[in-house]
């Protein structure tokens, strides 16, 4: 198929990396190893950080002019045979998908589409209209999580789902070479900002302190507005135990993950966290709360260990097992990479999405 792909919330070919834009780039990825032609459709960025009705005026008639561009595009160089929107939700909802879909006789589907009964205030009551219409038309919407799935459930009981395991390209991942002795290598992949990453900064530092008498090392890996922020929740540690890299580019985390024991993250209101399966590609077990999306990436014994919501007593506990137990996870970081080249690769997520588009679209021959 040809297939117009848009992800209001942030291009794919935007300049700033995020786990958005990352998912964003492995859609598109592994539809074209299922053999589609992949177009971004446009870049236009409905995200509104703050609700305000001027801002959302300004939207709807940007949307206007854009839906005039694409309208005028097609007509002259073809219509697409799919509109695919990825992760539409009441900041960032899809103005322009759904119109042209109808108006051009085309399936309109989503991916990590979500709804919010809770944010149905001013604006962003509207906005939620927009993505409750859109995920009532879509022949199909692809949940990566069970938590969206119920969610849009239980806004559109009636709308078509499927379910895709979150995924990623695992072919860069070189497996890890344990270290035989202490200290165990730590190590955490994750931006620098407010909020959930914030939190689980704090919850691992906090965590750290429970284990100091242990043999470990951390390696951080990440940057942000929040950089001193996180340096000062990790003050009270011994600085000759950390090594802050920085920000580094995807290219380089495959041998920095390598390079170390054990992946450790909280994980605080992580939809699901590519990092989590990028650790576990490269062989590391997971050490990481069973809350939100992410017992979607992390089999808890299997690939790692989760432990109960904002517990950090329980999370130090976990941490200090593995730490102290190299032949733990040697077998925990053997599956886990097992887990993710086997079933959260490209392959297995196309082959995943041919087996959506068969049961829900009328795909060309």
């Amino acid at each position: 198929m040809k297939i117009a792909f848009y992800a209001p919330l942030k291009s794919p070919d935007h300049p700033v990396p995020s786990g958005d834009r990352l998912m964003a780039r492995m859609l598109i990825a592994a539809l074209r190893i299922g053999g589609h032609e992949v177009a971004i459709a446009s870049d236009l960025r409905s995200f509104m950080a703050k609700p305000s009705d001027q801002d959302f005026r300004e939207l709807e008639l940007a949307a206007e002019a854009e839906t005039a561009r694409l309208r005028a595009l097609w007509q002259s160089e073809g219509v697409p045979d799919l509109w695919f929107c990825y992760h539409p939700y009441y900041k960032a909802p899809d103005f322009l998908g759904p119109g042209l879909a109808v108006e051009f006789s085309i399936p309109y589907a989503t991916a990590e589409a979500s709804y919010s009964m809770r944010r149905n205030e001013g604006v962003r009551a509207i906005a939620q209209r927009h993505v409750l219409a859109g995920i009532s038309q879509a022949a199909v919407n692809i949940c990566l999580t069970r938590r969206d799935r119920d969610g849009l459930l239980e806004a559109a009981p009636s709308c078509r789902h499927a379910m895709l395991a979150p995924f990623i390209d695992a072919a860069p991942f070189i497996e890890s070479k344990p270290s035989a002795d202490a200290p165990c290598r730590l190590v955490v992949v994750a931006m620098m900002r407010s909020g959930d990453k914030m939190n689980s900064y704090r919850m691992l530092a906090q965590a750290l302190t429970r284990v100091a008498d242990a043999a470990w090392t951390l390696t951080i890996v990440g940057d942000g507005p929040c950089r001193d922020e996180v340096m000062g929740a990790f003050a009270t540690l011994p600085p000759e135990r950390l090594m802050w890299l920085g920000e580094k580019d995807a290219a380089d985390l495959p041998d920095i993950l390598a390079s170390t024991d054990l992946y450790v993250w909280p994980g605080c209101g992580e939809a699901y966290g590519l990092a989590y399966l990028e650790a576990q590609a490269a062989g590391l077990p997971v050490v990481a709360q069973r809350t939100a999306g992410v017992p979607e990436v992390v089999r808890d014994g299997q690939t790692g260990l989760l432990t109960r919501e904002g517990d950090i007593g329980a999370y130090a506990a976990a941490m200090r097992d593995l730490i102290e137990d190299p032949a733990s996870r040697r077998l925990l970081g053997a599956a886990a990479r097992r887990f993710v080249h086997e079933e959260r690769s490209f392959p297995a997520a196309a082959r995943r999405l041919r087996s959506i588009f068969d049961e829900f679209l009328e795909t060309p021959k």
